[in-house]
């Protein structure tokens, strides 16, 4: 049967629900509109963008009754910027929809027929609250300046003046290292033509210590006097650390290796009572507040007696393994990144924590040779990237046969997928599972879930 839409064709629909990803969920005599920049409650005329069998795709030209959760939106940049959805949502129904976000995924996915939710932990804050912001170059008639791509666009990028998103120190810097670059007559970085300088800006602050990095990406070449840019900074005390990294590729990446223009080679934060080290490529979650609520589920999640052996796999830094050390026999921690792990080394020394030992390696291809190195865990955490588990982590990870995994999520639908294949192969069970709201105003939701394995 035919879709009952084409595409260009303008609609007049409500709004019933908000869908995975932050669209809207419309229907049309049954067949299911997603529809972009739509609310619940909203009655809009949308464009039709994409058309597909069972469903279609629309953009909102037009609101013609707003829902009852509507609110006006603060940022002065919205809904331009890509980097919010949902500042024009009420908070109360950005949480509740993400919870029932992540009870749909695990009910539907996961099969799951009444999935163990306990209720949302919202964020405290909810502007302001990033620690870590990226920021793009683009070129404009007056000189460089900074911003975030514009929402659903790669190839433009919006000015920002006033981000909601950071603190007023990170908004400050970025204005700053604008006007330096004006000033210099530096070019932005074309990504079409691939020509130009300036690339990107990251600035990460420590939220709990009032310290900040600063790390400029441009493409090949000296072409700024780094001793300049280095006095500029210094002009915020807070601003510890400046490091510059050179992209010679197309690629739009700041992961990259830095050269140290001045300042410590890191800066610190502290998290549930510990210090921790940040280098410019190391994992830290990017919420402060919310990520000690994070780690305090998943501490009581884990219910560690000071008799157990760890598995903490993906473990960054190591945030959540060295909290849980103080009352586990022994912490394994297992990460890809060689720069996150020797923060993990330092940060164990740091805070004079013996019983963590962290090691470099591809998780599917390292946990084998740890269960042979530290034998059978008590306890395994993972903190996956979005993708969830790689098969075949997730198959050693289920012959292990770990009495318990709590496992963090940043995606309900791999999280459920994830836990299915732990339940139909491997015997597990989900007992818990929490959802945290680390990034307010976007689709994002983070999911502690609790597994325990089935006594053969």
């Amino acid at each position: 049967m035919a879709a009952p839409v084409t595409k260009d064709q303008e609609l007049e629909l409500t709004v019933d629900s908000l869908a995975y990803g932050g669209n809207g969920v419309a229907r049309l005599n049954g067949f299911v509109v997603f529809v972009r920049r739509g609310l619940p409650g909203d009655t809009v005329r949308a464009r039709v963008t994409k058309v597909q069998r069972r469903h279609a795709e629309a953009l909102v030209t037009e609101v013609l009754e707003p829902g009852p959760q509507r609110v006006e939106a603060p940022c002065a940049h919205y809904p331009a910027c890509g980097g919010c959805r949902f500042q024009d949502l009420g908070y109360e129904a950005q949480i509740a929809a993400k919870h029932g976000q992540v009870e749909d995924a695990l009910r539907r996915i996961g099969r799951i027929a009444a999935p163990p939710m306990e209720p949302i932990a919202g964020a405290e804050d909810v502007f302001h609250y990033r620690n870590k912001l990226e920021y793009s170059f683009t070129q404009l008639e007056d000189g460089p300046t900074l911003g975030f791509h514009k929402a659903g666009r790669w190839d433009e990028v919006l000015e920002i003046e006033r981000c909601w998103l950071t603190t007023e120190l990170g908004n400050a810097i970025r204005n700053t290292v604008r006007e330096w670059a004006r000033g210099e007559r530096l070019v932005a970085y074309d990504q079409a033509d691939q020509t130009g300088y300036l690339r990107h800006l990251v600035v990460r602050e420590g939220r709990n210590t009032g310290q900040a990095l600063v790390q400029l990406v441009t493409a090949s070449g000296e072409k700024y006097d780094t001793g300049h840019f280095v006095d500029v900074l210094r002009a915020f005390p807070e601003v510890r650390s400046i490091h510059w990294a050179e992209n010679a590729s197309p690629a739009e990446v700041t992961n990259l290796p830095t050269r140290l223009l001045w300042g410590e080679e890191a800066i610190e934060e502290q998290l549930c009572g510990l210090r921790f080290r940040v280098r410019p490529n190391a994992f830290l979650q990017t919420n402060t507040g919310m990520a000690e609520r994070l780690y305090g589920v998943a501490r009581e999640f884990a219910a560690l007696t000071g008799q157990e052996t760890v598995y903490d796999l993906y473990c960054g830094i190591g945030t959540i393994g060295l909290t849980l050390a103080r009352e586990a026999l022994t912490v394994w921690g297992i990460d890809v990144s060689e720069e996150s792990i020797a923060c993990a080394l330092e940060n164990a020394d740091l805070n004079e924590i013996a019983n963590a030992a962290f090691f470099a390696g591809n998780v599917c291809q390292s946990l084998e040779e740890l269960h042979e190195r530290s034998g059978d865990p008590d306890v395994v955490i993972v903190d996956p990237p979005r993708a969830g588990l790689a098969g075949k982590a997730l198959r050693r990870l289920g012959e292990i046969g770990a009495p318990r995994i709590v496992y963090v999520s940043c995606n309900p639908t791999t999280l459920a997928s994830d836990v299915k294949t732990l339940w139909a192969e491997y015997g597990y069970d989900l007992l818990r599972a929490r959802p945290v709201d680390m990034f307010p105003h976007t689709p994002h939701v983070e999911t502690v879930a609790l597994l325990e394995r089935n006594p053969v």
